[in-house]
């Protein structure tokens, strides 16, 4: 029997013996949606445009449009320069629709733009989408790889879900009916529903009660005359109004006002005066009865029977249009034209935005108020055609001049509540979030900000909140979960809620499991960590501790019969805030030259009372908790850089800017709340001489600073992530070669930055 030898293999390998791996499976992109959210559309194989100078930066991923947002899902590594600030209800790359401006699609063989909108039919294949936001993001996607026909539908449903028809098809109605059939004891995003917000929502007639108490205006009372909305729409359910008018009168009133918005109480100076706001008297032929039956009232209601001044605010300030064209402006200097041109010309084209011409116009007029409530001891009257909007900015900056408890966290945001939400400012029109009618919007509250964050950056220990908490605030007006910002008056609100109630089954009285969140309620937003970011680490506030003599007591300052007794401003020899060889001339064509008289260039020859007041003011030691004055000269106003210019990649300074110092400042608090809480801890030496610890204290109570104390053996240094950006990141903005980090003064002379609309379709990647 032959048998077959088994042969040696001839071939020898010098590889290593291949490892057989288990890779594991790569997780399939989906988008982290809400209760009540739902995927319209989507796409795959879609590029995000990180960097215009080589595409080997961008994100691939899927592109996908909710109910909600418009989200966009990548397995790439994030990128270095990370988000330090976490939304719970937005991914990184997400964008409300509600936050949409334009939805741009190009056509990038022929260069064809279009924008998109409601029902619009798109007849070719889009190569590219740019996404211009409200909240000045410009965002860019690139199609190259991804199915033409799902990118032509993923653009069509951004552009028809981004202009609801009804105010009810805003997301936050779907959000409110699947988070509401839950139990009222459940939490959401980490959080107890319907807790954590200690902010008074001024809903309740106790709420108004303990602000007229607060004030000390006793002559003052609460009226539920339109209960139920039956006289004024668009007038709470609850106001003040003066003691001495009855019920009957306000009826009888009601119908000479425009939309029948009688005069309504704001607050008290503790001399008696009072701020009051209304409606024009829309009646001629009663004007002056009606109006000295008001004044009447309101003198009677001050201790002193002092004057009643009315200032029309429609013939002193600029009107919706204008502010608007003006935001326009500066956003298109800010966010949109290139920077070409020299540093001054960038300077002068912020200039003819008139922007901070209008900043400075209502902090002037404010200011004015204030003198006459402060140093003339007269109560005022705002006048505005409908009382709606210009009223806002000015009774709440005066309000916030004024009264220290409103430059608290909780006392800024009841301040917000009482003088915007409740007395019916049009936020659903001004931030039209229907995309409606463009002749309606108008970025009034961001203006209201803007002026805030002029006082705060001159007074920075006066305030408890930083500036990243009104950046956040108003992002959260795209937000459209929360009722802060989604209705035009509390009868809107209450009237939606009812309808949909009706239409969910879901049963009216249940208003304690059934109600939309206030925005206050910060914790559906944000961890308790980066709230943090909105404490004010040099924030002196009327309870604050200090150590003397080895024990702890609480700072507090001695209560004045007048606020002015207290206020004070610079050093007699900085006048206003220059020196003596610094000049005081206006610019030319500015609406500075038209606002006569200007309290901050004064002449001591001839002075009238007012100006005494402005100069006295400011050559005085500044009381941090009592009356605060703005500094208006144009060396004094600004451009807000963390609102206007934070997506912005290349004024992105990687370690500069105003966070280092808030970064070094939180730390030092922390160091002083951690030696205070074992200060409170220490019950002081043993008869032996040897000091013990307090056995068994009270645990430390946790820090506010979002930057913590380290150990003194370890040495002080700066965190890699920190920029002028902080906690927000511009990568992912659209943005010119060559220029990331570059610190912001070499863009501002001459570095092209944006790409401008009209060479979006002919630039290539």
């Amino acid at each position: 029997m032959f048998s077959e030898k088994r042969l040696k293999p001839t071939f020898k390998s010098y590889l290593p013996p291949l490892q057989k791996t288990i890779q594991p499976p790569i997780k399939k992109l989906e988008a982290k949606l809400l209760p009540g959210e739902i995927v319209v559309n989507e796409v795959n194989f879609v590029r995000k445009c990180i960097s215009a100078e080589s595409s080997k930066d961008d994100l691939w991923g899927k592109l996908i449009c909710t109910n909600f947002k418009v989200s966009f899902v990548t397995h790439d590594a994030p990128s270095k320069q990370r988000f330090q600030i976490a939304h719970r209800l937005l991914g990184e790359h997400d964008i409300p629709l509600t936050c949409l401006e334009q939805v741009v699609t190009v056509n990038d063989s022929k260069g064809k733009k279009k924008v998109l909108g409601s029902n619009k039919k798109l007849k070719f294949n889009p190569a590219e989408l740019i996404l211009y936001c409200k909240d000045l993001r410009i965002v860019r996607f690139c199609f190259d790889e991804a199915g033409p026909d799902s990118a032509k539908k993923v653009c069509l449903a951004i552009g028809h879900y981004s202009h609801p028809a009804d105010p009810q098809l805003l997301f936050g109605f779907e959000y409110l009916g699947r988070r509401y059939h839950a139990s009222s004891g459940d939490r959401v995003n980490g959080s107890i529903l319907g807790g954590g917000s200690q902010t008074p929502l001024f809903d309740r007639p106790a709420e108004l009660d303990r602000e007229i108490k607060r004030t000390g205006a006793a002559e003052w009372r609460v009226c539920s005359v339109n209960e139920g909305y039956a006289i004024s729409p668009s007038l709470p359910e609850h106001f003040v109004v003066p003691v001495s008018l009855a019920d009957q009168d306000l009826k009888q009133f009601s119908c000479f006002f425009t939309e029948k918005r009688i005069p309504i109480w704001c607050w008290n100076h503790n001399n008696g005066s009072a701020l009051i706001r209304m409606a024009s008297i829309s009646n001629q032929m009663h004007q002056r009865r009606v109006y000295q039956r008001i004044c009447a009232a309101i003198t009677k209601s001050h201790p002193q029977r002092g004057d009643v001044h009315s200032l029309d605010l429609d013939k002193s300030l600029p009107n919706i249009q204008d502010i608007q064209s003006a935001f326009v402006k500066i956003r298109q200097v800010c966010v949109i034209d290139s920077f070409e041109e020299t540093e001054e010309k960038w300077l002068s084209s912020v200039e003819s935005s008139q922007w901070l011409e209008y900043v400075r116009a209502f902090l002037k007029q404010s200011a004015e108020v204030v003198y006459l409530l402060d140093g003339k001891n007269a109560s005022v009257v705002l006048q505005e055609e409908e009382d709606r909007d210009l009223n806002c900015v000015v009774s709440s900056l005066v309000q916030l001049m004024l009264d220290p408890h409103y430059r608290s966290l909780v006392g800024f945001q009841s301040l917000v509540q009482k003088e915007w939400v409740m007395a019916g400012h049009r936020f659903l029109d001004r931030c039209n979030h229907l995309k409606k009618n463009d002749k309606e919007e108008c970025p009034l509250f961001q203006l209201f900000l803007d002026c805030v964050w002029q006082m705060m950056r001159q007074y920075p220990v006066a305030f408890e909140f930083t500036e990243t908490y009104l950046v956040v605030l108003s992002d959260s007006m795209w937000v459209p979960v929360f009722s802060t910002f989604l209705f035009n008056c509390p009868q809107q609100h209450a009237e939606h809620l009812l309808e949909f109630a009706k239409s969910k089954r879901i049963a009216v009285g249940e208003e304690e499991v059934l109600r939309f969140p206030p925005v206050w309620e910060w914790s559906q937003q944000f961890s308790l960590r980066d709230q943090a970011l909105f404490n004010n680490p040099m924030y002196v506030g009327k309870g604050a501790t200090c150590v003397q003599n080895g024990a702890v007591k609480s700072f507090r300052r001695t209560k004045h019969k007048s606020h002015s007794s207290t206020l004070r401003g610079m050093p007699a020899e900085l006048r206003n805030g220059l020196t003596p060889t610094q000049g005081t001339l206006s610019r030319r064509n500015s609406l500075m030259a038209q606002l006569k008289p200007d309290f901050l260039q004064l002449r001591e020859e001839v002075e009238s009372p007012s100006e005494r007041f402005f100069r006295d003011w400011f050559s005085r030691p500044a009381d941090q908790q009592g009356l605060l004055l703005p500094l208006l000269l144009p060396s004094h106003l600004t451009v807000w850089k963390l609102y206007f210019l934070r997506w912005v990649p290349e004024s992105c300074i990687p370690g500069g800017g105003p966070v280092t110092a808030y970064h070094k400042l939180s730390q030092l608090a922390d160091e002083i709340e951690t030696l205070q809480s074992r200060l409170r801890q220490y019950k002081g030496p043993t008869p032996a001489g040897t000091p013990l610890p307090s056995p068994g204290g009270p645990p430390s109570e946790p820090s506010k600073m979002y930057f913590k104390a380290g150990s003194p053996r370890e040495p002080p240094t700066t965190p890699e992530y920190l920029c002028s950006s902080f906690p927000f990141t511009p990568v992912g903005n659209l943005c010119r070669r060559s220029s990331f980090g570059t610190p912001i003064s070499k863009f501002l002379n001459g570095a092209k930055i944006w790409l401008s609309t009209e060479t979006l379709a002919s630039e290539t990647l």
